[in-house]
């Protein structure tokens, strides 16, 4: 799946969200560690990252080539600001009309715009990939998170109380949601 479109970030700065390439791979690797250590709301640690690089830059490349998921890049001054992506839930029949939404911004780009952007766009992939469901779980005390997506139309649908074990706070609470495509 392709996609490639240039926003104006609410600080008059242009973004360029396209797919990520393998030529991304490095930069996507250590961005993907950085996000995953700026916040305690994403789903692993850096030290958790199952990827190396070059499996970073096939699992790219390997996004790109497929129809129906996607894993985009936002560029801002030519670097590499946020990834955002969706995945098929399952293959199977009962599942393949279902996607799950991902998604991770460093920390100097929050409150931009460029997170509800990148969910836009998957969004749209996720429609124009013929996918009826898009899923996502979010932190709780995520509230910004929360306030974004409710506004882009994703409701709630349940909530795990042991959602992630925290090394620094505990346990933290999962808001399940989903947006009817």
């Amino acid at each position: 799946m392709k996609y490639d479109q240039k926003i104006i970030l609410k600080n008059g700065r242009e973004a360029l969200i396209r797919n990520g390439d393998r030529s991304d791979g490095k930069t996507v690797y250590e961005v993907f560690n950085l996000t995953h250590g700026e916040t305690d709301y994403m789903l692993s640690y850096p030290d958790e990252n199952s990827f190396d690089p070059d499996e970073e830059a096939e699992y790219l490349e390997n996004k790109t080539k497929s129809p129906n998921e996607i894993e985009l890049v936002a560029l801002v001054d030519g670097m590499i600001a946020g990834t955002a992506g969706i995945e098929a839930v399952g293959t199977k029949y009962k599942l393949k009309h279902r996607a799950d939404f991902g998604i991770g911004i460093l920390k100097e780009y929050w409150g931009l715009g460029l997170g509800r952007a990148l969910t836009e766009a998957c969004i749209k992939c996720a429609k124009n990939a013929g996918y009826l469901q898009l899923e996502l779980n979010v932190v709780a005390e995520n509230k910004r998170a929360i306030s974004l997506y409710r506004s882009l139309g994703f409701k709630e649908y349940g909530r795990n109380p042991l959602g992630f074990n925290s090394r620094t706070g505990g346990f933290q609470e999962l808001v399940y949601m989903s947006l009817r495509l």
